[in-house]
């Protein structure tokens, strides 16, 4: 395999401008449609409506509702469950702040379990640790596009009828046992944000097959207004949460696409995998045999006792040949955020952490072993489908020489 010339004098493509994203003629004309018409509201437009329609029907499920962001669409899961103040849900510590404050809003606790140090997701049993009479639902994380063992993780919910939450930001089209991730549990929710795998800049979707949890989460995005009612009211508590129709257009001429991306993310990580084989001290992302990886971004693990520095050495080294890599994925688990480790939430009241357990709120650091040892010793490789095989096998090349100059230094 030979490697384009002038590739190391480069930027490689980046999902956060147009080197690394396809938007193009097909977005433009939607989006022209949709100006023409005078009509940007989804109430009233054609867009978002298709939108949904569409993302239903590749998924195979009977809902799905656009809505402003990734964290909204979490905010309506958890919102579609109605729980009460107090209620327990347990969760990864290893996720973005925006899948965590939607259960705080909701006045529920987030009750973090531990995760594979390999793979950085929660498991049936870290997650089993973590229940209570009072968890009321489970929300798994399939952190970088890898689906978490949600069969094991299946029965223990259905065992005390517990609803899951699939955080399905980075895992479109992802699969375990030939089912897609987001159909698994009783609500799925995914991110149109820049630089997932479909991007409004931002944008959510919330799919679900339960036909009381779908009206409720479409009631929760429209303020709980009862459109189409025949006496409609505003139910309960809630926000506007809806998509615009330009949002619309370009999400619907990107899903067009989707499936192409994701096979060439995949082909693109396989032919990095078999370039990291076999050297020591880094191990490819780990794809499970009955599950299928999308590679949202390509998670490399670095042995600190092989490598001086571990991550943060090759990311040092990586950066001095155009190659920006996220050592740690990110600086520390979401319950040493001030938010969560200080409860500052409503004013001074700490609500709802008034309302929890002791236990619930126990983050001493040996309850998680797992995570510590995941963030000191991954490396993120940001991925899009924009890379040619070149770059590839730029990143596989450079990593390699990374590593024989890290142990030759040792």
């Amino acid at each position: 395999m030979n490697i384009e010339s002038a590739q190391s004098q480069r930027p490689l493509p980046n999902d956060q401008d147009a080197s690394g994203r396809n938007l193009g003629e097909r977005e433009l004309v939607y989006l022209k449609e949709a100006i023409a018409s005078g009509t940007l509201t989804s109430t009233k437009g054609r867009f978002v409506k298709a939108l949904e329609r569409s993302f239903a029907e590749m998924l195979g499920v009977k809902h799905a509702y656009a809505c402003s962001s990734g964290s909204a669409a979490v905010h309506c899961a958890i919102a579609g469950l109605d729980l009460e103040p107090g209620d327990e849900v347990v969760t990864s510590p290893i996720t973005d702040m925006g899948a965590l404050a939607p259960i705080i809003y909701q006045g529920a606790i987030p009750v973090f379990a531990d995760v594979d140090p390999q793979t950085l997701n929660v498991t049936a049993k870290t997650i089993a640790a973590k229940l209570s009479d009072r968890t009321k639902a489970i929300v798994v994380t399939h952190l970088f596009g890898t689906p978490c063992e949600m069969t094991e993780i299946e029965a223990h919910a259905a065992e005390r009828n517990i609803p899951i939450v699939e955080d399905c930001a980075q895992a479109f089209l992802a699969t375990h046992r030939d089912r897609y991730v987001g159909t698994i549990g009783k609500i799925g929710a995914f991110s149109l944000q820049q630089g997932k795998h479909v991007t409004t800049g931002e944008g959510g979707i919330v799919v679900t097959n339960d036909d009381d949890l779908a009206r409720r989460i479409f009631l929760f995005i429209n303020k709980a207004w009862g459109y189409g009612d025949a006496s409609p009211d505003h139910y309960f508590l809630a926000l506007n949460y809806r998509m615009s129709e330009l949002q619309g257009a370009v999400g619907l001429a990107q899903l067009e696409k989707l499936e192409r991306a994701v096979e060439r993310r995949v082909l693109l990580a396989s032919i990095l995998t078999k370039w990291l084989d076999g050297c020591p001290g880094l191990s490819a992302p780990i794809s499970p045999a009955d599950a299928r990886s999308v590679y949202w971004r390509y998670a490399v693990r670095v042995d600190p006792a092989v490598f001086p520095g571990g991550p943060q050495a090759f990311a040092r080294r990586l950066k001095d040949k155009s190659i920006l890599t996220a050592p740690r994925y990110i600086q520390k688990p979401a319950f040493e955020c001030a938010v969560i480790r200080d409860q500052r939430t409503f004013g001074k009241s700490r609500w709802p952490f008034t309302l929890a357990r002791p236990d619930a709120v126990n983050y001493e650091r040996e309850h998680y072993p797992g995570v510590y040892k995941g963030l000191d010793g991954v490396l993120v490789i940001p991925w899009n489908d924009r890379l040619s095989i070149g770059d590839v096998e730029y990143i596989a090349r450079s990593m390699i020489g990374t590593a024989r100059e890290l142990r030759v230094s040792a």
